[in-house]
């Protein structure tokens, strides 16, 4: 660098020696996230919404005020009835979301490691891809009755093809070397899948879970609405009845904070199991 900086004016080759110490730093990416920055877009939501209710912009009857939201969540609190639909709604979504967590995964695995079961499998898959889960619903009512399994069924259908889609994405996208350098090694095909193959299929399945988590509340929603006489859905069918706004709105904001902390539980597992990958957001 000396001789490199000799012929240099003195600003110029103290600017040099400068940017020599300079720490280096990531000029592509978006930088460093934001702690809690996912929350200042709903901050903002909701600032328009009190604003918009406060100033008369928006009619009540259209929209009820926030105030008079919160206000009858805690008549509701009081006498139970948001309690008992919350664990209702939980309790369907949680028993569908296992299920077709666990069937897509499964499923995954057959046909991402052996082409055998890609054959008959992946095929079939597809094709349920392009049928909307919510257009079996008919079907599975005159299979299932209106109870619970049907419910619970048609939010599994729901979650099952994104967790097997990016699952079998991931197992498929593993870079060819590593199998060369395990055969070089001497490694077992049992050891190879455990060590290398899960670990390499894990952002997939990560990210199929977080879209498996969105698809299980939006089945869920239409489950209650269409066809249930228990569970937030229900609450909102019958306040649709009544013309009770207030009731309607409580239990969107109730789903949408099932839907916001489900992610946000999916994303800390999705960080901590995927620790040592560094990627633009680290």
């Amino acid at each position: 660098m000396t001789t490199l900086t000799g012929n240099l004016s003195a600003p110029t080759r103290a600017l040099a020696e400068a940017e020599d110490v300079r720490p280096t730093r990531r000029r592509l990416g978006p930088g460093e996230p934001i702690r809690f920055g996912g929350l200042i877009g709903i901050a903002a939501l909701l600032l328009a919404w009190v604003v918009g209710s406060a100033t008369g912009v928006l009619d009540p009857r259209t929209l009820t005020e926030p105030w008079t939201v919160v206000q009858t969540a805690g008549t509701l609190i009081e006498n139970g009835r948001l309690q008992e639909s919350l664990v209702t709604s939980g309790i369907r979504a949680a028993l569908g979301l296992g299920l077709g967590v666990l069937v897509g995964t499964v499923l995954a695995l057959v046909s991402g490691l052996s082409r055998i079961g890609e054959s008959f499998i992946d095929g079939p898959i597809q094709v349920k891809r392009s049928i909307p889960t919510l257009a079996l619903i008919p079907l599975l009512i005159l299979w299932l009755g209106i109870g619970e399994p049907m419910k619970v069924i048609t939010i599994a259908l729901a979650v099952f093809v994104p967790i097997y889609i990016h699952t079998h994405n991931g197992l498929r996208t593993i870079e060819g070397r590593y199998a060369e350098l395990a055969e070089t090694l001497g490694v077992t095909r049992g050891e190879f899948v455990r060590h290398v193959v899960l670990p390499g299929a894990m952002p997939g399945f990560l990210l199929g879970l977080r879209f498996a988590v969105t698809s299980s509340l939006l089945a869920l929603v239409v489950v209650e609405v269409i066809n249930a006489t228990s569970g937030i859905g229900h609450m909102i069918t019958l306040a649709s009845n009544y013309g009770q706004t207030d009731i309607i709105v409580v239990g969107l904001v109730v789903y949408a904070l099932l839907g916001v902390t489900a992610d946000a539980v999916v994303r800390l597992i999705e960080r901590k199991a995927l620790s040592w990958r560094r990627t633009l957001a680290s």
